[in-house]
């Protein structure tokens, strides 16, 4: 007995085999222990023959992919409407498997088929980015292990979407294996490739880039910092959104996180500490003047996103324990914290000192 939800408000179905008809219905409830009820209850009326089969309904219309992918992405739409960069990964991820599966009836596509769409986007090349003074590059680049997951995982909730289609989602687990990505960031700044890259950097990338380093927290959190959201009296400032509960949190202010968003305050107009050239709404990134300000510094080349890992890093060579760093860091779970404290050989070593020292007092 399977008891499942098609929306995340909706209620919990259910789904079972009985007597080689399959049943599936609406439990009509969103707790899934009572929907588990309900299900055990409706099986047990049809054991007794209190009630009888329902005639199955026709048999639905079998979209093609591409139809399938249309509507996905209307629902993708309205369901992250307060997470837009998930709707537009979707709608990235979409472009491969449309080239690759367009006409394909969604039915006929199982985990073989899965399999063929990785070796054919994995044989694919992609443009390298364009080189400086705008010229095309000509060199060709291996589509990467991290972008062909993403189009998996996208297929995998397009099938989730369509499960009174295809009631066996091919691309779940055990069925197709994701690729080993290998993407794991140990890029930790030292203190002069932050004062070199911080002196070359430009507003508001300079306060961005400042409070990452003074806080660890995410470049969409620090773009999207309203007014509302700031507590100087308390010391903090509220992150209110984010895909779960841990993500919603307090964020502890420094005397340098601190003073940047005071002047910030200072000569605010809107409610946004770092307005966008749209009113009303946030910067949408700096990824141009990050760029910029790192090829200025000639410090190695770093992501922007290096900022939070070297916070997360520094945290964790001062002694901030993983629980503490996971809720600052606003990640639900420990293990989540691990890619981001790689402790130096110099701390190692210093940590088999006190080890030893308390071994003596002992």
């Amino acid at each position: 007995m399977n008891v499942y939800k098609r929306d995340k408000s909706g209620p919990y179905w259910y789904r079972f085999m009985y007597k080689g008809t399959l049943i599936r219905r609406s439990s009509g409830v969103k707790s899934k222990e009572d929907a588990r009820d309900i299900a055990s209850a409706f099986r047990t009326q049809l054991v007794k023959g209190e009630v009888g089969i329902k005639e199955p309904d026709p048999a639905p219309l079998i979209p093609t992919f591409a139809d399938a992918m249309k509507t996905f992405l209307e629902w993708s739409e309205l369901e992250h409407t307060a997470h837009p960069n998930t709707h537009k990964r979707y709608i990235t991820s979409s472009k491969a498997l449309l080239r690759h599966f367009t006409t394909t009836p969604i039915d006929k596509i199982d985990s073989a088929a899965v399999e063929d769409f990785k070796t054919w986007r994995a044989a694919q090349k992609k443009k390298a980015p364009a080189k400086k003074g705008g010229k095309p590059s000509k060199t060709a680049l291996k589509i990467a292990p991290a972008t062909i997951n993403r189009e998996l995982a996208c297929l995998r909730h397009l099938f989730n979407r369509n499960d009174n289609v295809v009631p066996h989602n091919p691309v779940r687990k055990g069925k197709v294996k994701f690729l080993a990505e290998g993407n794991e960031q140990t890029r930790v700044l030292t203190r002069e490739e932050e004062k070199l890259y911080l002196l070359a950097s430009s507003q508001p990338l300079t306060d961005v880039a400042t409070l990452m380093l003074a806080t660890g927290m995410r470049p969409e959190e620090v773009y999207r910092i309203r007014r509302e959201n700031v507590f100087p009296e308390g010391g903090y400032l509220f992150v209110p959104f984010g895909k779960t509960k841990a993500a919603r949190r307090r964020v502890p202010l420094n005397e340098i996180a601190s003073a940047v968003i005071a002047k910030r305050l200072e000569t605010l107009k809107g409610e946004y500490l770092f307005p966008g050239r749209v009113e009303g709404k946030p910067i949408v990134k700096v990824n141009a003047a990050h760029t910029s300000a790192v090829k200025r510094s000639k410090v190695a080349r770093f992501r922007l996103y290096d900022l939070r890992h070297t916070w997360a890093t520094r945290a964790a060579q001062a002694g901030v324990d993983l629980v503490t760093l996971a809720a600052m860091l606003g990640h639900s779970k420990i293990n989540m914290v691990l890619r981001y404290a790689h402790p130096t050989q110099e701390h190692q070593f210093a940590a088999m000192l006190k080890m030893q020292a308390a071994r003596q007092t002992a």
